[in-house]
């Protein structure tokens, strides 16, 4: 079972494309960014996010209502889902569980540690970019040290 706010921050992401016909059309949508969920849980989700259903699906609430569920703690994260760690001179490259880098990376982002200028995460990669090769070095220590 996929941790409850990553789970619904992509269900969010996949709103935020565009409606989403039914739950099937959502339950395959998730399962594509590597999230397998039962009817229930969906419908229990899609409840507590407060998705509203109209003629062209589901779509995310209309108005000023920004909902965001909060992230696990980064260290949880790193360690259920960085699968390796590489310096690379002033670059680290972060490999993550398919479809994890995304919360992972702003995970890392909450962070703002200072060795880190910016990063940038694909599916399941993360790249940061560091101010030099000892600040590349020091910060992947210390994500190293997560994942224990």
């Amino acid at each position: 079972m996929s941790p409850k706010p990553l789970r619904q921050k992509a269900i969010l992401e996949v709103l935020d494309e565009g409606p989403i016909a039914n739950q099937d059309d959502l339950q395959r949508a998730l399962k594509k960014r590597g999230f397998r969920v039962g009817q229930a849980t969906l419908s229990r989700d899609i409840r507590e996010l407060g998705l509203a259903k109209t003629g062209g699906g589901y779509e995310l609430p209309s108005g000023d209502l920004q909902i965001d569920p909060a992230l696990p703690p980064v260290s949880r994260l790193v360690r259920e889902f960085v699968l390796d760690v590489r310096p690379a001179q002033n670059l680290l490259v972060i490999k993550t569980a398919v479809g994890s880098a995304q919360p992972v990376a702003a995970a890392l982002d909450i962070e703002a540690w200072p060795e880190a200028v910016g990063s940038i995460a694909g599916d399941d990669t993360i790249l940061i970019v560091c101010l030099e090769n000892k600040a590349a070095t020091k910060l992947a220590a210390r994500i190293e040290e997560m994942t224990a």
